[in-house]
């Protein structure tokens, strides 16, 4: 069977891209277009890796980031980070701290700046899956 990954991100353009590397890769994707829906379908589907934005409306990637980084049962699954925001900027950024409440921010497994081609998130994928 093949692995399920879940794309969250509120941007369709973006869930397009990612979903269509999935499938042309023998991925099974699944999609959530905040960190709301995001946490539900983890906890409903157990993606074997989350695809996770930073910036959304409702729910921040930085929220979903932390409920699974400090959640006993979620904390195993990985998490590739895919936003516009640089690394540095996200580990120190007041609201990644405030949301684990002056603890460390833990490192993403990988973080991916966008804009990146197929074969980076690919690559990327593969390296979290293989």
């Amino acid at each position: 069977m093949s692995k399920k990954v879940l794309v969250v991100d509120d941007d369709p353009d973006v869930r397009s891209f990612v979903v269509t590397v999935l499938e042309e890769n023998q991925y099974m994707p699944l999609t959530a277009q905040d960190g709301i829906e995001g946490f539900e379908m983890i906890e409903k589907e157990r993606p074997d890796l989350v695809i996770l934005d930073v910036l959304m409306p409702r729910g921040s990637g930085i929220r979903l980031y932390r409920q699974l980084k400090t959640n006993e049962n979620l904390k195993k699954i990985p998490v590739i980070m895919f936003t516009g925001i640089a690394l540095r900027s996200f580990l120190k950024s007041q609201k990644a701290l405030d949301e684990f409440k002056g603890g460390e921010v833990p490192e993403p497994d990988i973080y991916l700046e966008k804009p990146v081609t197929p074969e980076e998130l690919v690559a990327a994928i593969k390296k979290k899956l293989d």
